[in-house]
């Protein structure tokens, strides 16, 4: 009876790790247990400058702001974008305060998802700006899901372009499908040509070789330097920057989810000194900080 119930406890423990590690598995993110030791430390942003109204009226030139994680705003002379916006409602603990409340923001053209994750798809924050928002885009996929919502979508497939405004945006291809039964197709990033400069939102994705090969290359990368196998990797990271070594680099996806033991949220900034060429270009915005492109110069 006792060897019974020790073989019966056994089974249970391996079943409950293996459950675990393939939950962890679905979620994109290795369990606790295979991962290193703790970090004593996560790097951090400056601290956040928030905004308001201001930031989504016309101007002159093309400015981005940083929202914390992987999202921004792009506000192209007058023409509003938001690229994975996660500004309420995250199931993990985050490290700063967000620099503009959804109920806030006044109005955006359009509202661009790079793939399904809830750090990239809120589905809180979109319901909210659905308000103020009446075109959000994605791939095939992603417009499925937002349709359950009742969001005003638009799915699109890899290399599709359409325009918002003056904006023209095209889907550039990721490979960050981790998930059983995934496509490629599932994921995406975003190519976008404003007047002033190119913007590429790479989203979540290894390095596949069309990312080496943009002609002409982008003016500026929504930089995601996180050491993680399903993102593009810090060895990656640098060889993307060496390549177009006159893009500005807006470090994103770090610093901004307390989750010292993830990886995906622990890049840290420190990692990029003395290997990326032209280092100047590397922007280590506070969320909400303006930064322009102003007639194709970087200010």
């Amino acid at each position: 009876m006792k060897n019974a119930l020790n073989t019966f406890t056994t089974v249970r423990s391996l079943s409950f790790a293996l459950l675990m590690i393939l939950s962890a598995a679905v979620n994109g993110q290795t369990p606790a247990a295979a991962q290193p030791p703790a970090k004593k430390y996560q790097a951090r942003p400056p601290a956040t400058q928030p905004f308001g109204a201001e930031a989504f009226k016309p101007s002159n030139a093309t400015t981005i702001r940083w929202l914390g994680n992987a999202g921004f705003l792009i506000n192209s002379r007058g023409t509003t974008l938001m690229v994975d916006p996660l500004l309420k409602g995250f199931d993990m603990p985050l490290l700063f305060e967000v620099p503009i409340a959804p109920n806030a923001v006044p109005h955006v053209d359009a509202v661009l998802v790079t793939h399904r994750d809830n750090d990239h798809y809120s589905i809180p924050t979109c319901r909210e700006l659905a308000r103020v928002c009446n075109a959000y885009h994605s791939t095939k996929l992603v417009e499925a899901l937002m349709k359950k919502e009742d969001l005003p979508a638009t799915g699109h497939e890899i290399g599709e372009v359409f325009n918002v405004g003056a904006i023209r945006i095209k889907l550039t291809p990721a490979d960050h499908n981790y998930r059983p039964g995934s496509k490629k197709e599932d994921d995406c990033g975003f190519w976008i040509e404003t007047p002033d400069a190119t913007i590429w939102a790479p989203g979540d994705t290894r390095l596949m070789p069309d990312h080496l090969q943009f002609a002409p290359p982008p003016d500026a990368i929504f930089f995601d330097f996180s050491d993680n196998g399903w993102h593009i990797g810090l060895e990656n990271a640098i060889k993307l920057a060496n390549t177009y070594s006159d893009a500005q680099l807006l470090l994103s996806h770090w610093g901004t989810v307390d989750a010292p033991r993830f990886s995906p949220f622990n890049a840290d900034p420190k990692s990029l000194e003395g290997v990326v060429v032209n280092p100047k270009r590397i922007k280590i915005l506070a969320p909400g900080e303006p930064f322009t492109l102003a007639q194709g110069k970087k200010q």
